[in-house]
């Protein structure tokens, strides 16, 4: 009988300190959307996602590549380089996250690279980078 209260109450307080969790990441005043950060100055560190082509992928050069990137205020956030070369970016807002898309550099030809996207803003706080590997093959 003691098993089964003690096994009960290790249930109720999973319950409450799950549920205490979920409320303080929920309402932790910061923004999430491109309309800015709070009134208080705050921000929701940048997140990304959804990387094209996938890691360790071997593609051509000129390929297309494409990601996702949320909790920002403006594209003109973004940047994204390869080997050092500076990717020109498209992007689209598609509520709550921004579409970027780029293509590999021609010159660049049976090579591995590392593609790294960083997102700069005023705040440390608010700055994020990530990046994938890829194989750059011959044309």
């Amino acid at each position: 009988m003691k098993k089964i209260k003690l096994l009960a109450l290790c249930s109720i307080l999973t319950i409450f300190m799950t549920g205490a969790a979920t409320a303080s990441e929920h309402h932790s005043g910061h923004s999430g959307g491109p309309k800015g950060s709070s009134s208080s100055g705050g921000c929701g560190k940048p997140q990304f996602g959804k990387f094209t082509p996938a890691h360790l992928s071997t593609v051509k050069p000129e390929s297309e590549i494409s990601f996702r990137v949320f909790n920002i205020d403006k594209p003109d956030q973004i940047f994204v380089t390869i080997k050092n070369i500076p990717i020109e970016l498209t992007t689209e807002f598609k509520d709550p996250y921004y579409a970027v898309k780029g293509k590999i550099p021609a010159e660049l030809v049976n090579t591995a690279a590392r593609i790294n996207i960083k997102v700069k803003a005023k705040s440390p706080h608010c700055e994020a980078e990530d990046g994938w590997l890829i194989t750059v093959s011959d044309k």
